[in-house]
């Protein structure tokens, strides 16, 4: 799988767990921003620079995702076998922690 694509399918994970992912140009902000998770107004986003190359993005997105519960949605074999390669097992099946 392609690289866009596959970011293209773990941008739908997240959206199907309630993240909205969104690609933002960190080098306007003119201060040390890094991409990551947070809550604004009790809606859940993560953030990534939308400099940086698919790769890189690609594994951002997948640490973020590996720690959350997503064994209930249907992901592509590929994607699924991507993302076992970030999985955080002390944070997945524990069903008792917020949301990062």
């Amino acid at each position: 799988m392609k690289a866009d694509q596959l970011f293209l399918e773990m941008k739908l994970i997240a959206e199907k767990l309630d993240v909205i992912v969104s690609e933002q140009n960190f080098r306007k902000t003119g201060i040390s921003i890094k991409s990551g998770f947070c809550k604004i107004k009790g809606g859940n986003y993560f953030f990534i620079d939308k400099d940086l190359p698919v790769s890189k993005k690609n594994e951002i997105i997948a640490e973020f995702l590996s720690g959350l519960e997503y064994d209930d949605i249907y992901i592509i074999p590929a994607v699924r076998d991507f993302l076992s390669i970030y999985e955080k097992p002390s944070f997945k099946n524990n069903r008792n922690i917020e949301m990062p």
